[in-house]
């Protein structure tokens, strides 16, 4: 991602069936669920069923792992990895039907849904994502239901032989895997918007329709062809096990065994029910009745008049002392549901958020380092050496859409606030921790696994899964993938030169991005394989483009979308098929559903912002947009500001000899040496067990999501998840194992569902709720964003 904050590390945005269970005792990444694990966690997994009075009743599909007794013949004849022999059953029902009629209506209708509704609420001031997780739920009675009342009529498809049945039978594992599949790739956002919607609604330049969508789908397609290339060593080698696909393979069986409505209780689809009915009800309050209960403020509510009280206070410009909220959208806007996060995660990103707002910025703000005290204390926009908003106009060439250089030279240097800078500076450490933090605590198990993937590509993977796959089911000719990669490749050039080269990057910038995607999504699919830590190239491609060839903002977020975002896409089919892998679904099943998801995906995205960018009026653009309109794009923005910084700017007029910020640089060393020092604290205090869940990658890049979260949703999104996660959990533990993620979803897609309803049936005849002072969506902390340096001229602010 773009050094927009929002993606190296979303520690809170991970869905319910992808969470890391830490393992004391034993140095591990967060994510590699280990067999003492699977003893003390599975209710986790909800492989267990929890009684209402805590007793553990364990299913058929899911025996306690100490039941179990392997031997090294088992072993040859399983999996040669201990977890995935807990887990995933070494049998498979080739009979049983995958992609079925009721697979494409369920699986569209999803992915259409949630490519639709996270979009239309990316836009928003609190953006809500819903994950898969949504419709794993949702789409499991709809297929019940649809098995039991659809004809079992077999339909001929005109001038071809192809024929299929409305109802083959019982709706399947294999169906639910296969639309939760097309759900994921609704789920997973297209993240090229972003650059339609900072042209569009921030540069105010028009892009061809026909590049706009081309830039869409090529960047999301693109990682296709990685996948293709590399699937035989990450997803067919047994020793490339994607640790947190053996949760949702728990997930899955346990969903498919026979529920029973507990006595005096309800059964997880009825709770998931009602806590959506009650969810999509309440949220008429903050969303349009009363949306001043989405951030209060008690400091500011009593010291109206102190710049400092409210910087102290304010929860949307400041560090959010006293701020609390009664809006679930706040909680989960940007970290995701508090609910899916286990709370050493939690407690890491806790430590990272205090030590980096309540102690490192007072003393650098207070301090006036980088005059800090020129600009806001939190803010994502950039500024010039006078503390007012950066005219990005005076430096940009009208034709050309790149930096005149001698009107930035005589105009000013490009500054930001003390905390969007230092942001920056933790993003630069959180990668290399990640990559030391690998090194250290996995590199000899990852080596010895990669000495026995090579062996085992010599023997063709002698792993029950990959032979039962080879036995019963056709394999992905590899022609398709190169097909694909080619296509997809042609196609990204011609967008970027053709039409003007409104995009700006040239055919041999797109022919780089793809050579660095190519160069590291192999080691980077290794590392995820095993550790669950996936290694982002934002900070690589921008610094690459950035030098290369400065001054173009287009070119710029365009080669980092090619380069680090075909690559994710890539390792996320391949944890998919890993998936389908574990679960036996037919490869070319597997692919079509991938192949077709994307595609829609990708569709539905670009016309929903496309739709809005040209159907609201001042959208992005709070300044001009109606009281308590809440279109103001705060993702969006900050993008827009990291394409000035990376693109127009560049990294050496930022962070190196020309720049105001060259001491950033530094923080690539300090991510290695905070590493480093947990390592050592682990080595020195092996029997400490609170040393066992210090994550340094999590700790530093804490903060990562601000801007464009704020430090009410840290706070707020803390509070509920130690709630639920530490004190429930512990109290309660039959409760939470059988409702808190369905919690969680139904909390999501009762939000969901109401502000759609609200824009379509209000918002958009400009009715944003009554005419009264609980309109006002903000916190009343207004003096949150003044400078407090003398002599700065800012809106609203006094001068001090």
């Amino acid at each position: 991602m773009a050094m927009n904050n929002e993606e190296l590390y979303p520690v809170g945005n991970q869905e319910p069936s992808q969470l890391p269970f830490p393992r004391p005792g034993e140095t591990k990444a967060p994510g590699v669920v280990t067999t003492r694990d699977y003893d003390r966690n599975m209710d986790a997994c909800r492989c267990v069923d929890y009684g209402d009075d805590g007793s553990a009743t364990w299913p058929r599909s899911a025996p306690r792992s100490t039941s179990r007794r392997t031997t090294p013949r088992d072993e040859e004849n399983d999996s040669p990895i201990e977890e995935v022999r807990l887990t995933v059953p070494p049998t498979d029902d080739p009979t049983q039907p995958a992609l079925t009629f009721r697979t494409w209506v369920l699986g569209l209708a999803s992915c259409v849904l949630l490519s639709f509704v996270n979009q239309f609420f990316n836009y928003r001031q609190n953006p809500l994502t819903l994950s898969s997780a949504v419709a794993q739920i949702g789409v499991l009675p709809i297929g019940k239901l649809m098995a039991a009342t659809l004809p079992s009529k077999t339909i001929k498809v005109p001038l071809t032989g192809w024929s299929f049945s409305l109802n083959p039978g019982p709706f399947t594992l294999k169906e639910h895997v296969l639309i939760t599949i097309f759900a994921s790739s609704g789920a997973g956002g297209v993240y090229a918007v972003h650059i339609i919607t900072s042209v569009k609604a921030f540069y105010h330049k028009d892009l061809h329709i026909i590049a706009a969508f081309l830039l869409s789908q090529t960047t999301q397609m693109m990682g296709y062809g990685w996948a293709g290339l590399f699937r035989k060593y990450l997803v067919e080698s047994p020793y490339m096990w994607w640790p947190s696909n053996l949760v949702l393979v728990s997930v899955f069986r346990a969903l498919h065994d026979d529920e029973k409505r507990p006595r005096r209780g309800t059964t997880r689809f009825h709770f998931f029910l009602i806590v959506f009915i009650s969810s999509f009800v309440y949220y008429i309050v903050p969303g349009f009745l009363f949306p001043s209960i989405m951030n209060i403020s008690i400091l500011c509510l009593i010291w109206k008049d102190s710049i400092t009280v409210h910087q102290i206070g304010s929860g949307l410009k400041g560090m959010g002392i006293g701020a609390f909220t009664f809006d679930w959208n706040t909680v989960a806007a940007f970290l995701g549901s508090p609910l899916a996060t286990p709370a050493f995660a939690i407690i890491n990103v806790l430590v990272g958020f205090v030590i980096m707002v309540y102690v490192v910025l007072p003393i650098f703000y207070w301090g006036n380092i980088y005059n800090a005290k020129k600009f806001p204390i939190i803010s994502q926009n950039v500024f010039d050496s006078e503390g007012k908003p950066y005219n990005i106009s005076r430096i940009l060439n009208s034709k050309t859409f790149d930096i005149n250089l001698d009107e930035y030279n005589n105009y000013s240097k490009l500054y930001l606030s003390i905390f969007f800078a230092f942001t920056y500076g933790l993003n630069f450490a959180s990668l290399t921790a990640t990559i030391s933090h690998v090194a250290l605590f996995h590199g000899k198990t990852i080596w010895r696994n990669m000495i026995k993937a090579k062996e085992g590509m010599q023997n063709n993977f002698e792993d029950v899964h990959t032979r039962l796959m080879q036995k019963n089911y056709k394999p992905v000719p590899q022609w398709w993938f190169h097909i694909i990669l080619i296509l997809v490749v042609g196609l990204a050039i011609f967008a970027c030169e053709g039409f003007d080269k409104q995009l700006q990057l040239p055919w041999w910038g797109v022919l780089l991005a793809c050579l660095l995607a190519f160069t590291f999504t192999l080691p980077v699919g290794i590392i995820q394989a095993m550790t669950n830590n996936q290694v982002g190239l934002n900070v690589i491609t921008e610094l690459v483009i950035g030098y290369f060839y400065p001054g173009k903002p287009l070119a710029n977020v365009a080669f980092k979308t090619y380069g680090y975002i075909s690559m994710s896409q890539a390792l996320s089919f391949l944890s998919d098929f890993k998936l389908g892998h574990y679960m036996k679904i037919p490869p070319r099943s597997m692919f079509v559903a991938q192949l077709v998801g994307t595609i829609v995906a990708s569709t539905v995205y670009f016309s929903t912002a496309w739709w809005l960018l040209n159907s609201i009026e001042n959208i992005c653009n709070p300044d001009l947009l109606p009281e308590g309109s809440p279109w103001t794009c705060p993702s969006d923005n900050v993008f827009y500001n990291a394409s000035i910084i990376w693109g127009v700017v560049g990294p050496r007029r930022m962070f190196a000899d020309l720049g105001f910020y060259p001491e950033l640089y530094w923080f690539f060393l300090i991510g290695v040496l905070c590493s480093l020092f947990s390592w050592l604290l682990r080595k020195l205090f092996p029997n400490t067990k609170w040393i066992e869940y210090i994550n340094t990658p999590v700790i530093l890049s804490a903060t990562s999501l601000m801007p464009p979260a704020r430090s009410i949703n840290y706070t707020s999104w803390v509070i509920v998840g130690l709630f639920f996660n530490l004190y429930v959990y512990r109290r309660y533990k039959g409760w939470w194992a059988r409702h808190n993620y369905i919690l969680s979803a139904g909390l999501d897609a009762g939000i969901a569902f109401l502000g759609v309803a609200l824009f379509f049936t209000l918002q958009t005849k400009d009715i944003y709720g009554p005419e009264w002072w609980g309109l006002d969506s903000s916190d009343h902390c207004s003096l949150a964003i003044c400078p407090t340096a003398p002599g700065v001229v800012a809106r609203g602010c006094p001068v001090l």
